[in-house]
């Protein structure tokens, strides 16, 4: 498979064609057991299936618990593992990034990721979940304190605890960073501040409090009289715009910039300087904290390496509406979600990088599917800034799921030049790409279903479809490709 390099806020490929990713998240939370089977579910027949929708990346999340079950020593069987089901995605040209992922710390703290090892809580007991899988991240003393401790590099038997960290990417990456299919390394899933996050949560509470009873933005009387009504989930949520969630977060954001300048970029710096130095130049992948998924700005500078700045990383944001994976995710709002990725694309202007979303979206009901047009929504923003993104998540149902009705659509996987924009017309059933070429040269369209007619400037021209791709071969000039299916 083609190197694939960042330059400036694009993806090329090492033929010098721009390329859009689209692909899904297959992530591993189990903590180890010995003589577990790995991800039983990621089959030779689900990967084919993702070629199969045209998609040409996936998101490969695993946890340190699963790779250093004990200090110092690695489970390369498991390694393994995760090695044959990236040469099954070479297999179906579909490309991978390695997500370390975490939630909450670990499964100590109700969650998964560190190994026990590697969880200090300086003693605090973790107590049992009693209302939502995120809670200890609020008011959890444990999972802040491993947090702290981990962010301080506290020492484990021995040595800091990023420290320990760092190793295990390089042993990673010695065993699966040369692997063609794999682009790069997402080293630490959703940042979270530790003490600092729990006192971003009460000021968020404050700040949502203050803001419904003084923001005049707010219709104070008719939010009561819709909070009830017969409606009322609907309605009140329709109260909350993003202006009106920014007001609710922006006292946060000084404890936001505090940790993405003086915990997590010293951090990064020291995995990716690791990685590097192991002799690694694919990409490093920057995430924002937990917190700035509800658009709280991110504020972590570009990883430098010996005084540089590192030219192969990116930027991968997160975004969720309040509704994601409830039944009322068909509530889910435009505006909401929309504001967040805008609060993304400056800090996207800010580090000159390119974007993949790596995580986003959410199931509702197969029932209503009125929730699908969210997910077109946001589709047609990642495609308005030409960002990349991985879905979250792949679960048994996903083939069925309606979510494919708007999911699987064409995209440009590779196009020889630059891409001016490009979108899917859903009424039409249109693809159209305009792009500025410099060389002769051949280019691949994402198209999962089939082609009925394809013009190149208003004329037919020849292509070539194999399976859910098409390719073309074209002359120097700017471009409109027309795709009808």
């Amino acid at each position: 498979m083609k190197k694939i390099i960042a330059k400036d806020k694009k993806f090329v490929d090492e033929s010098g064609r721009e390329v859009i990713f689209s692909g899904v998240n297959v992530v591993d939370k189990s903590d180890y057991k010995d003589g577990e089977q790995s991800f039983p579910f990621l089959t030779e027949d689900v990967i084919k299936g993702f070629n199969e929708c045209g998609f040409n990346l996936i998101r490969l999340g695993f946890n340190w618990a699963k790779i250093e079950p004990y200090a110092g020593r690695y489970n390369d069987e498991y390694l393994d593992r995760l090695a044959a089901i990236i040469d099954l995605c070479e297999k179906y040209e579909i490309y991978v990034f390695l997500d370390m992922h975490q939630d909450l710390f670990s499964s100590v703290t109700n969650g998964d990721g560190a190994p026990g090892w590697a969880v200090d809580t300086d003693g605090i007991t973790s107590t049992p979940t009693k209302f939502v899988w995120a809670e200890d991240y609020f008011w959890g003393r444990a999972c802040h304190r491993s947090f702290d401790n981990f962010w301080n590099n506290k020492k484990v038997n021995g040595m800091g605890l990023q420290d320990w960290y760092a190793d295990c990417w390089v042993h990673i990456v010695k065993k699966l960073g040369s692997k063609s299919a794999v682009i790069g390394f997402d080293v630490f899933n959703e940042p979270f501040p530790g003490t600092d996050g729990g006192k971003v949560f009460r000021k968020i509470v404050f700040g949502a409090t203050k803001t419904i009873l003084f923001n005049k933005k707010v219709n104070r009387p008719k939010m009561l009289i819709d909070a009830i009504s017969k409606d009322r989930v609907e309605k009140v949520l329709s109260h909350i715009s993003y202006d009106v969630l920014h007001s609710a977060t922006k006292d946060s954001n000084e404890l936001i910039r505090k940790f993405d300048t003086e915990y997590y970029a010293p951090f990064m710096k020291k995995i990716a300087a690791a990685i590097r130095n192991s002799g690694s130049e694919k990409l490093m992948f920057l995430e924002n904290s937990y917190y700035s998924n509800l658009g709280i700005p991110y504020s972590a500078p570009p990883i430098e390496f010996y005084g540089r700045v590192d030219s192969q990383q990116i930027f991968a944001p997160h975004a969720y509406d309040f509704m994601v994976d409830t039944p009322e995710y068909k509530y889910a709002s435009n505006d909401r979600v929309g504001g967040i990725f805008a609060e993304h694309k400056k800090s996207q202007s800010r580090l000159n990088m390119p974007v993949i979303v790596g995580e986003w979206g959410g199931f509702g009901s197969d029932d209503d599917e009125s929730w699908l047009k969210h997910i077109e929504f946001l589709l047609k923003l990642f495609d308005e800034n030409k960002w990349s993104n991985t879905y979250w998540q792949y679960m048994d149902s996903f083939f069925t799921s309606p979510l494919m009705k708007v999911f699987v659509r064409p995209f440009p996987k590779a196009v020889c030049g630059e891409i001016d924009n490009y979108n899917y017309d859903y009424e039409k059933k249109i693809f159209t790409l305009s792009f500025t070429q410099n060389e002769s040269g051949a280019s691949e369209i994402s198209t999962p279903f089939g082609v009925k007619n394809l013009t190149l400037d208003e004329e037919e021209i020849e292509y070539m479809q194999s399976g859910a791709r098409t390719e073309i071969y074209t002359q120097p000039g700017r471009h409109i490709l027309k795709i009808y299916f």
